[in-house]
């Protein structure tokens, strides 16, 4: 009786398999083959414990960090202390996050803020949209005005400090300077470094400036948790949020669940409230992923630049903070409201600082939402017409 044969290079096959763990734990997919016995290679394997360990750890201290900040009473204390706990880790290249963290904690952020769009609240942001449409119009601008002093300082061209400077958020500018063929790294880098900075002035800078009150048309009491429905809410977060993904739109995550829990809350059949440790849980997502990009070569790639995006987006925040403040005074809306909606950050950072600070988030997400339309409608043409009239120069 022939006896069987080990097949050779076991060394390799397990080094290969502890590689396709770590790959399988971060794109958070199974791999297509393992090395292995052939009776059981089409089975996925759980990543090894040596391959957890790090994400485990660096979820730990995003967690104790948004602790502290929260026992400090930091203004988005969950999202700020994760994001400084994951940064150190960053810096000195121990940091490990999951690539699922953003896509599940923007699915939570969503349904979270989706819960606060009642029918009144609806009308109240309707009636309120001329206003936001003009918020955006200035918002956009003011950026626009800013890009040449940005390309001077940075040193890049004037298309590519355009595209850096108008906030639109950093995948819609991105995306836009990847079609209009400028270099798009420049371009994630100043729009992420402008995310970081107005995340850390901002909620301090509103709570200084705003009174908490003012804006008791756009916050409704939170409905009550039932897990069956909750679970319903998160399943059907998560098939919309697939959907809306293929479909190309940016920030499916986000709007898709969002969009799907204003249709229920509108119509009065919503089955759950989502709880509030789910959205501490989405800001230390947010803040760890946000901090993991705090390493030396992310920082020091461009040091020039880096700097040019802090000085630009510390006086274009001081800009929208004076215009926030003026439209809200004319307008009657409430000023926290304002500045959230009119600062330079992103959609996602800015309504979880609405929703920290309960200062009305389905108005602050109107602005982020009508900002990013208008810029992916006409950031590119306003630059074309910049060319066209010789303001470009």
């Amino acid at each position: 009786m022939r006896s069987r044969r080990l097949p050779r290079g076991g060394s390799r096959c397990a080094s290969r398999n502890r590689l396709a763990a770590v790959r399988w734990f971060d794109a958070a997919a199974p791999p297509g083959q393992w090395c292995g016995a052939k009776d059981f290679s089409h089975v996925p394997k759980l990543p090894a414990p040596a391959a957890i360990l790090p994400y485990l750890i660096n979820a730990l201290a995003a967690a104790l960090g948004g602790a502290v900040f929260w026992w400090l009473h930091v203004p988005l204390a969950w999202m700020l202390g994760a994001m400084a706990a994951t940064g150190a880790l960053a810096w000195f290249e121990g940091a490990a996050v999951p690539r699922p963290t953003r896509p599940a904690a923007l699915l939570l952020l969503g349904l979270g803020l989706g819960q606060t769009f009642t029918p009144p609240v609806i009308v109240a942001v309707g009636l309120a949209l001329p206003w936001i449409v003009l918020a955006a119009v200035l918002s956009v601008a003011a950026g626009a005005i800013l890009a040449r002093l940005f390309a001077r300082l940075a040193g890049t061209d004037a298309e590519t400090g355009y595209y850096a400077s108008v906030p639109g958020g950093v995948v819609v500018m991105a995306i836009l300077a990847q079609r209009a063929g400028v270099a798009v790294a420049p371009v994630t880098l100043a729009q992420t470094i402008r995310v970081m900075v107005v995340v850390v002035l901002v909620p301090p800078l509103v709570t200084w400036l705003a009174s908490r009150g003012g804006a008791s048309a756009f916050i409704v009491e939170r409905p009550e948790v039932h897990l069956a429905g909750l679970a319903l809410l998160v399943a059907g977060g998560i098939v919309v949020g697939l959907a809306v993904a293929r479909s190309g739109f940016a920030n499916p995550w986000m709007l898709g669940p969002c969009g799907m829990v204003i249709l229920l809350s509108a119509f009065g059949v919503l089955p759950s409230g989502v709880p509030s440790w789910m959205i501490d849980a989405a800001q230390v997502g947010m803040g760890m992923t946000l901090g993991q990009r705090l390493n030396r070569r992310f920082l020091l790639s461009s040091r020039r630049l880096a700097l040019a995006s802090l000085f630009t987006t510390v006086l274009l925040v001081a800009i929208m903070a004076v215009l926030a403040i003026g439209l809200a005074s004319i307008a009657g809306l409430p000023t926290g409201a304002a500045i959230l909606g009119m600062a330079p950050g992103g959609m996602p950072e800015m309504t979880i600082t609405a929703k920290a600070l309960n200062l009305g988030v389905p108005l602050v997400l109107g602005f982020h939402l009508v900002r990013t339309l208008l810029c992916n409608l006409f950031v590119s043409p306003m630059w074309r017409l910049a060319v066209k009239l010789g303001l470009s120069r």
